[in-house]
């Protein structure tokens, strides 16, 4: 099955959730009249790593952000991935991605599970304990946020879980470490066997620059679209997910995995 991914690689104003709300939804328009059928945004993307400021700018129980993704799904018959956003559930906040279908329907959530400490978000944020599978079309998917995908552990039992197509991410990705940015996507494509769908965003805030180069990666490793470093911009690729299922029938990695041992 043939599906055009679109990622909205854009610059995520600090502590404005309604200019980025604005930016968001300017992108899906521009993937929807691409002929998109999916688009993925950043980690986020709402508000930024203004974590000290959640208590007055986290989305109370992700309301406003449904609302949006949902109505955005419907408007322009697309699948979102919706990166993720700050969200305010009971006294905890979370680092949550909501993920629609076309008509609009909440098929599917995953809050992150890996937080990072050199951005204090063990201070600020509760860590995710689900994991989350969803249907991109007849597509088979999961997805993670940022460090989670230096754990590869995490994301084989994400993928080992029935055998998923895609994997997105959502990512705020450092510029001084986009090297190991684009390697561990490409490890976490090639010995999962499935596409890597990265969304990461550009700019700065007041403590970081942030590294673009969001990429869509095929099953062998392979960059078959990346964002510039600097830019904002929508990276579009097709991906054909029969060309995953001809590399699993050659490599039958999962079917050989010692379960018994690890």
């Amino acid at each position: 099955m043939k599906l055009t991914i679109a990622i909205a690689q854009i610059n995520i104003v600090l502590g404005e959730p309604r200019i980025n709300e604005e930016k968001i939804s300017d992108f899906t328009e521009k993937a929807a009249v691409a002929g998109a059928d999916v688009i993925v945004y950043p980690e986020m993307w709402n508000t930024g790593y203004a974590l000290d400021k959640l208590q007055t700018l986290a989305d109370k129980e992700g309301v406003m952000s449904k609302d949006l993704l949902s109505r955005l799904a419907t408007k322009y018959h697309i699948n979102i991935v919706g990166g993720s956003v700050a969200i305010k559930q009971h006294t905890d906040f979370y680092n949550t991605m909501y993920i629609y279908n076309r008509l609009g329907q909440k098929i599917s959530q995953y809050s992150k599970v890996h937080l990072f400490g050199l951005m204090s978000e063990g201070q600020y944020l509760t860590s995710g304990s689900q994991k989350t599978s969803f249907m991109v079309d007849d597509i088979p998917s999961t997805g993670v946020i940022c460090y989670d995908i230096r754990f590869p552990e995490w994301i084989r039992t994400l993928m080992s879980d029935g055998p998923k197509q895609l994997l997105f991410v959502a990512s705020e990705w450092p510029v001084q470490r986009i090297q190991q940015w684009q390697i561990l996507l490409q490890a976490r494509a090639v010995e999962n066997q499935t596409f890597v769908i990265a969304a990461n965003r550009v700019g700065k805030d007041q403590q970081n620059t942030f590294g673009g180069s969001s990429m869509i990666i095929d099953p062998l490793g392979n960059i078959i679209a990346r964002g510039s470093s600097q830019n904002e911009e929508l990276v579009l690729a097709i991906v054909d997910t029969a060309d995953e299922q001809a590399v699993r029938g050659e490599i039958p990695v999962f079917n050989d995995r010692r379960i018994e041992l690890y």
